[in-house]
């Protein structure tokens, strides 16, 4: 029987494994069902804590600025997505070192 979370340590647990499959396939590739099959839960329990797509992609954004994930962070530079460029400036050139292959 599978150990029922709370609703936070479930979105932490989610959000870890769509930050995981956006640095493995890429942040635009991550989708709900991807998400859902890592955790092993229900796609409906993705679309619950994050709505949709792009507020998922919204919040692993954020996580990789807060976390200083320079792949993923390159990744929404190139989508010219607005979190990765308000990230700091020191974040923003090993995201573009990252991209460049340095």
């Amino acid at each position: 029987m599978k150990k029922r979370l709370e609703p936070k340590e479930r979105k932490a647990q989610i959000l870890a494994a769509a930050v995981t499959l956006a640095k493995r396939d890429g942040y635009k590739c991550v989708t709900r069902d991807a998400v859902a099959d890592h955790v092993g839960i229900s796609m409906g329990l993705v679309s619950r804590y994050f709505g949709t797509m792009p507020q998922l992609r919204r919040d692993i954004m954020r996580f990789a600025v807060r976390e200083e994930i320079p792949e993923i962070v390159a990744q929404g530079l190139v989508a010219r997505d607005p979190h990765a460029q308000k990230a700091p400036d020191d974040l923003r050139a090993r995201a573009v070192k990252y991209i460049a292959g340095l």
